[in-house]
């Protein structure tokens, strides 16, 4: 089916009203926090365990959730949705006609990438630690403009840290996304503790609190260091598989976050020992931040398109580079490939001027090549990606 290509005022507007939706989602982030910290509600720092103890749901992220459906539903009646649910049973019944696979990301279920080339709206309501999305249509999702069919999509889970948020950490935020034919073309990401606001459109720049152009050193922007990834903030998670499994995930993990610290020459010649090591608790901040330039690398496996999409549409947008987090063969004649979106792989780097010797993009292979040197293949195959 052929899609027509969305116009500039059309991206426009839809920019505009992300970043509206953005700001009241996480305003009511905020009017929660406060609830808590005055005790206006009681004791509102409940939650509800899913796969383990460290993802988690609470009363606050299906409000949030409830919210963004609402004005998408009202602002977008024909476009169809793909959201992360807390609770799916709880929720079914209040749009029960939009619902696609309702159980297709229930635990257990199968976890297929359901984003096909068709424009995406992908939304997160509590980042990295939450189970996948449900999908949802609208009963008319098809339309058509001219003699040209259309249809919309939106991942929807509305904010980024559940449990940085049950902790009053304020490493949260809420996170909206649009995708066009697999690749993010919009994002928008709202920390309201921080009263911080990124948000990027393609072809219009990434800026924080719409003033600040990213990255924020840009005059110029500084190539990747020469030894990188010595000199370089890495920025890493440890996700929510924490299955204590010989050579698994979590073990593997550890063993590259090693690699990245131990001193040069150290750990067979893969120390890299990078100025710092850094864990937000969001994968969705930690793009941010390397869009920023604040954070030179962030190497991370396990988390979910929602997680990753408007933080990728960012970083692509202020200049920087995202790949997969896995090496390949040949680390060093290997294509470096554009990141697929629900691969759960993720390597970003941020953006980077020419030096004296390389291209700003040369600067950045170089870093993601001596990176892949240093970690471990990651397990997170899933269909569909």
């Amino acid at each position: 089916m052929t899609v027509a290509p969305l116009s500039q005022d059309e991206l426009d507007e839809i920019y505009a009203f992300a970043v509206d939706l953005g700001r009241k989602a996480g305003n009511l982030l905020m009017e929660r926090v406060d609830q808590r910290i005055s005790g206006a509600n009681g004791d509102s720092n409940t939650f509800e365990e899913k796969e383990n103890a460290v993802d988690i749901v609470t009363q606050t992220d299906e409000d949030v959730e409830v919210f963004i459906r609402g004005a998408l539903e009202s602002r977008y009646p024909t476009h169809k949705y793909v959201i992360s649910l807390r609770q799916v049973a709880a929720k079914l019944t209040e749009f029960p006609r939009r619902f696609l696979g309702e159980e297709a990301y229930a635990k257990g279920q199968s976890r297929d990438y359901l984003i096909d080339e068709q424009p995406t709206w992908c939304i997160d309501p509590l980042d990295g630690k939450l189970a996948p999305p449900q999908t949802l249509p609208s009963p008319n999702y098809q339309y058509k403009r001219g003699n040209v069919h259309h249809k919309r999509h939106k991942v929807t889970p509305p904010n980024p840290g559940t449990v940085n948020y049950t902790h009053i950490f304020p490493m949260f935020c809420v996170s909206i996304g649009f995708i066009v034919q697999h690749k993010p073309i919009i994002g928008v990401i709202y920390a309201p503790f921080t009263n911080q606001l990124w948000s990027a459109c393609s072809g219009r720049g990434a800026w924080l609190n719409e003033t600040r152009r990213l990255p924020l050193i840009h005059n110029p922007i500084p190539p990747m260091p020469a030894n990188a990834p010595s000199q370089c903030i890495f920025s890493c998670e440890w996700g929510k598989d924490r299955r204590d499994i010989p050579d698994g995930n979590m073990h593997r993990k550890i063993e590259s976050f090693v690699n990245m610290a131990a001193e040069v020459g150290g750990r067979d010649g893969k120390g890299a020992m990078v100025h710092g090591m850094r864990s937000l608790g969001s994968a969705t901040l930690d793009l941010a931040y390397v869009a920023m330039g604040s954070f030179d690398i962030w190497w991370e496996g396990g988390c979910w398109e929602w997680d990753i999409a408007a933080g990728a549409a960012i970083l692509l947008e202020a200049g920087g580079l995202m790949t997969t987090a896995n090496p390949p063969q040949d680390v060093d004649t290997a294509p470096i490939e554009d990141v697929r979106l629900g691969s759960r792989l993720y390597l970003a780097i941020r953006p980077a001027g020419p030096s004296a010797t390389e291209t700003g993009r040369e600067t950045q292979e170089r870093t993601a090549r001596e990176v892949w040197r240093r970690v471990r293949t990651l397990d997170y195959s899933r269909p569909g990606a």
